[in-house]
């Protein structure tokens, strides 16, 4: 019985974790430019003991264990704004931008500029260049940017917005304002990726199917919770009837 308990508190631990994961995504399903994630759970077979002297043989216990929350990179739908400060992209890679923690990455192209006339995100990051930050001067008009990432204005070019990309994107690691952290050095995107201009990507997430999933994890994790109470009841009746027993 006991066994028995703790593989149930081990798949509600795994349900609590796909739980948080869920809520996440449902909280950013507005979110320009945000990657849902999703939960991956495996089986962790309890080791049997060896020994030819039992009169049975020990049962193989089961236990869910936590494999990781893998990003979506799954393109979302492209918006179009018309704002010129605007830039979606089309494939797998992301916009690098200067953090004081260092250089992050984001799918967020909803930009805009700061009093310093640089290009930065809506949390007023600097979008990075080839070049470092760009730099728009404030009698300059006419912004633009290129399907390929060139920042143009009535002055000429004034720079081109890195396109990132990563030899394994599952490592990347959230960093909080919807950007990504990598330990790994970012590689420059080829032509498979391209900037869409005076449009955003909203978040890929899926409010009806996340939700969905949500009202099913609940479910299943309050099936779980009372069993465990069952059994927990049992066990108490169990532990009283031995000691009545004991007292006759």
């Amino acid at each position: 019985m006991l066994n028995a308990q703790l593989i149930g508190l081990s798949a509600q631990v795994a349900l609590g974790r796909e739980l948080e994961v869920i809520a996440n995504n449902m909280a950013n399903v507005s979110t320009t430019g945000f990657k849902g994630r999703s939960t991956r759970f495996q089986e962790y077979l309890m080791p049997r003991a060896s020994a030819e002297t039992f009169p049975t043989p020990d049962r193989r216990l089961s236990y869910v264990i936590d494999a990781g929350t893998p990003l979506d990179l799954s393109q979302g739908p492209i918006e179009t704004t018309g704002n010129p400060l605007n830039a979606a992209i089309r494939g797998e890679a992301f916009f690098a931008v200067q953090t004081p923690q260092g250089e992050r990455y984001t799918r967020n192209g909803a930009f805009e500029l700061d009093a310093q006339g640089r290009l930065v995100t809506s949390d007023g990051f600097p979008v990075l260049g080839d070049g470092g930050p760009i730099q728009i001067g404030s009698q300059e008009t006419g912004l633009a940017i290129g399907p390929d990432g060139t920042v143009s204005t009535n002055q000429g070019n004034r720079g081109k917005i890195r396109l990132v990309t990563f030899a394994n994107p599952q490592a990347l690691t959230n960093a909080g304002a919807n950007l990504y952290a990598s330990t790994a050095p970012a590689q420059p995107a080829g032509p498979q990726a391209r900037i869409e201009p005076g449009a955003v990507e909203r978040s890929n997430v899926s409010p009806v199917l996340t939700m969905t999933r949500m009202m099913e994890v609940n479910r299943i994790y309050t099936l779980v919770s009372d069993t465990l109470s069952r059994m927990d009841a049992m066990r108490g009746s169990a532990i009283q009837r031995l000691s009545d027993v004991g007292n006759a």
